[in-house]
């Protein structure tokens, strides 16, 4: 079996600009590893022709190449990082393919959105594919996807591996900064020393906006101005002159106060590094996050409201931003002196998406074996 995944290269790329582009490298190299798939290749859906600088295909044994390039070189597609040519699409099954759309993005805001909000937005022909697979944290949104796409949807397993952070980490170390949550002397000197907190939602959905993080913060300093030293809220240049978020972010204590920055887009490595020892999130219907798993890595106190992730980081329900606060106080206090078990948790997680395990490895060649119970590929020397 031979496998092709769509990527969209352009200008400027980073493999920190989303977690989509790490999930497809991620994806490529789990195929790897079942014996029964002979090659694995990435298809080229952008203008480059080359991946971003992260990203070493020789090293990972990978290829990159247009639609047409692939269309001898491929029996399953998976559509994951990019929208491929329906004509091309509609060709190769034809000819025997399988075509998986593996939805990544929440569903249901990808469809509203763009109408409500009059976003661009790129809608293909829903009948395109042979399967769909989605998350588990839109399982919710599979009878919806069941009915668009006129096919049958399964979920797949959420995978992460830490290979591009710890090559970010390295990056940082050579210009002599450290990655991770740094413990002071005491838990009393870091209590009063207070928490700098970092938001990073990307603030372009409702999805994931830095709205309830601001509140947690503030209302976490109006009840102890020494658990927050400082609030840092990312990707918020494009919102600085609305009038919504104006009044908004006047009417919080920390602004008030001098203690908020507001920042354009960075890195998580490269920010907390310089300026930040904890993070507050918060997300509606996406709870499966790269950038938590980031964040956990480091060993830092990780506010957050995922229900996937309960069992780690410091938990708030819903929108309950005064809950948030308390946990965000609690870090403040606590974090230092319960290190060893936040990190014992944590690395319970990462053996959960771990790409290479086992259990996501059946599962993946499980999906696959499923989707290609009845195709008959010719021109390779392995078969499902």
């Amino acid at each position: 079996m031979r496998i092709g995944i769509s990527v969209i290269t352009h200008t400027g790329q980073n493999i920190w600009q989303n977690g989509l582009g790490q999930n497809v490298v991620f994806l490529a190299e789990l195929f790897q590893r079942l014996p029964f798939v002979e090659s694995v290749l990435l298809i080229d859906v952008g203008d480059q022709g080359v991946m971003p600088a992260q990203v070493d295909l020789a090293s990972r044994n990978l290829r990159l190449m247009r639609a047409h390039e692939a269309s001898d070189e491929v029996d399953v597609i998976v559509e994951m990082g990019g929208a491929l040519d329906i004509e091309w699409l509609d060709l190769m099954r034809a000819r025997g393919k399988k075509v998986v759309f593996y939805c990544c993005g929440q569903p249901y805001v990808g469809l509203a959105e763009p109408a409500i909000f009059t976003k661009p937005t790129h809608a293909p022909r829903p009948d395109r594919c042979d399967e769909v697979w989605y998350l588990p944290k839109d399982a919710a949104f599979a009878p919806m996807m069941r009915l668009l796409h006129r096919c049958d949807v399964h979920e797949a397993p959420f995978i992460w591996h830490p290979q591009f952070i710890q090559q970010r980490i390295q990056e940082v170390e050579a210009l002599g900064m450290r990655y991770g949550f740094a413990v002071h002397e005491t838990p009393a000197d870091s209590a009063r020393r207070g928490l700098r907190v970092a938001i990073f939602e990307p603030n372009i959905s409702v999805v994931k906006t830095s709205s309830i993080p601001m509140l947690v913060c503030d209302e976490a300093y109006r009840a102890d101005a020494g658990s927050v030293h400082a609030m840092h809220v990312l990707n918020t240049l494009h919102l600085k002159d609305h009038p919504t978020m104006l009044y908004f972010a006047n009417a919080l204590d920390l602004v008030r106060q001098h203690k908020a920055t507001f920042h354009g887009r960075h890195d998580i490595v490269g920010f907390m590094v310089q300026h930040a020892d904890a993070i507050v999130s918060h997300q509606w219907q996406n709870e499966q996050n790269y950038s938590y798993l980031d964040a956990l890595y480091g060993d830092y106190p990780l506010i957050h409201n995922s229900p996937w992730l309960k069992e780690a980081g410091y938990y708030y329900h819903g929108f309950d931003a005064r809950e948030g606060a308390a946990q965000l106080q609690r870090a403040a206090v606590d974090h230092a002196s319960g290190l060893d078990d936040y990190r014992t948790r944590s690395q319970r997680v990462f053996a959960v998406v771990d790409p290479f395990s086992q259990r996501n490895l059946d599962a993946y060649a499980a999906r696959l074996l499923h989707l290609c119970r009845d195709a008959h590929f010719a021109n390779t020397a392995s078969r499902p």
